[in-house]
């Protein structure tokens, strides 16, 4: 082979694996091992095994769990406990609760965050910090220098300064005690603004000045119990899913328009009870929605079903349209698409499973689910 040949050939296998790397694509699954579901009642069993983290490979078809590391995380709070890094190199996983080493079979309030190395073979917890009891959702700044925590039962919000992979603690905002529980937080595309989902049946407008973070006085009103949210990757729209009341027999999806000023809700639709999954499709074209649909009550319960319900929408010009709906498991939890909307995955706490659908725009087609170590508790991707 001659040094031009020896060179071309370089040059080709650098190019791919180039291409393979930015065709990679891995989605989290924050696994909770400690909370269970018998009969419509929550439970901590005794002696239950560790937490976990799933990798999943969407690059392969199907997709495929490729790797598994322990580290504590929490089914109480929205699906939103885990953060992937946008370069896919980190993860930053919260755990609300954890089994009472001190009693058996019960459970108390968390406040651990990890950060994970995920280039590592296999990947490890490098880092284990501390925010706020109940800490809960978690988002990175597009720009990775700040990382935000929702302490729900604590009643505030960690601000972390992120240097490299490393959490370094900063100012904590105080929402007025645990009453107000701040649960889910994610930040506008271009990191000025992120907002916050709170028990207290608000969404909070916090500004990013720097490293500097502050409550703006004016919130938003959605629907009761605002819970996860998720923003469209062109930062025009933000939608949030409420709860609803206990018991209740539907909740509700609000679109909030960011491109005015102050951001107003301008859509809602109703769906099953306890929308708890919720995710745009990466070009803002669709929205999905998973309910439990009191499948996690006792089934003497009244409303009691015995499967949640995935309904997607077509988001045209600001207004929801539903375009498909499929059944789903008990007690479901997150949920995201596939970088190229052909997919979808949705967790399920009592299956212990994460189900895959393909999805054409028009209609959802179950394929093999994928099981974890755990209650799948909390999803992520690059994009959020």
């Amino acid at each position: 082979m001659t040094i031009n040949q020896s060179l071309r050939a370089l040059w080709l296998a650098s190019c791919a694996l180039t291409a393979s790397a930015a065709h990679a694509e891995i989605i989290l699954s924050a696994n909770d091992a400690h909370s269970v579901n018998v009969n419509g009642v929550t439970l901590t069993p005794k002696d239950a095994p560790p937490d976990t983290l799933s990798v999943i490979d969407m690059g392969q078809n199907p997709p495929k769990v490729v790797a598994t590391v322990n580290a504590p995380t929490s089914v109480a709070g929205p699906p939103m406990a885990v953060a992937l890094s946008h370069d896919e190199s980190f993860a930053i996983v919260s755990s609300a609760n954890k089994a009472d080493p001190a009693n058996p079979g019960k459970a108390i309030g968390n406040d651990e965050v990890s950060v994970i190395d995920l280039k590592t073979s296999p990947p490890k917890v490098i880092q284990t910090t501390h925010a706020g009891v109940g800490a809960a959702g978690i988002a990175i700044s597009p720009d990775r220098k700040l990382v935000l925590v929702a302490n729900r039962a604590a009643g505030t919000v960690s601000v972390f300064h992120l240097d490299g992979k490393t959490l370094q603690p900063g100012a904590t905002l105080d929402f007025g005690g645990r009453a107000s529980g701040p649960c889910g937080v994610v930040f506008t595309k271009d990191g000025k603004t992120a907002l916050l989902t709170r028990d207290d049946n608000m969404v909070s407008v916090l500004h990013i000045d720097g490293d500097r973070v502050t409550v703006d006085p004016l919130s938003i009103s959605t629907g009761d119990h605002p819970y996860t949210i998720d923003v469209t990757r062109d930062g025009a729209l933000a939608a949030v899913s409420n709860m609803g009341r206990p018991g209740a027999e539907d909740g509700t999806v609000s679109l909030i328009d960011l491109t005015q000023t102050p951001y107003r809700v301008i859509e809602e639709a109703t769906v099953a009870a306890a929308p708890e999954g919720l995710g745009f499709s990466a070009d803002g074209k669709y929205l999905a929605v998973a309910s439990q649909d009191n499948s996690n009550k006792p089934p003497d319960a009244p409303r009691y079903h015995d499967h949640g319900v995935l309904r997607v929408f077509a988001v045209n010009n600001k207004k929801l349209t539903p375009v498909a709906e499929a059944p789903v498991g008990r007690w479901s939890q997150g949920l995201v698409f596939s970088r190229d909307g052909k997919k979808i995955l949705v967790q399920n706490m009592v299956e212990r499973n994460i189900m895959v659908f393909g999805f054409d725009g028009a209609k959802l087609t179950a394929e093999a689910p994928l099981p974890v170590n755990g209650g799948a508790a909390a999803i992520a991707t690059a994009s959020r």
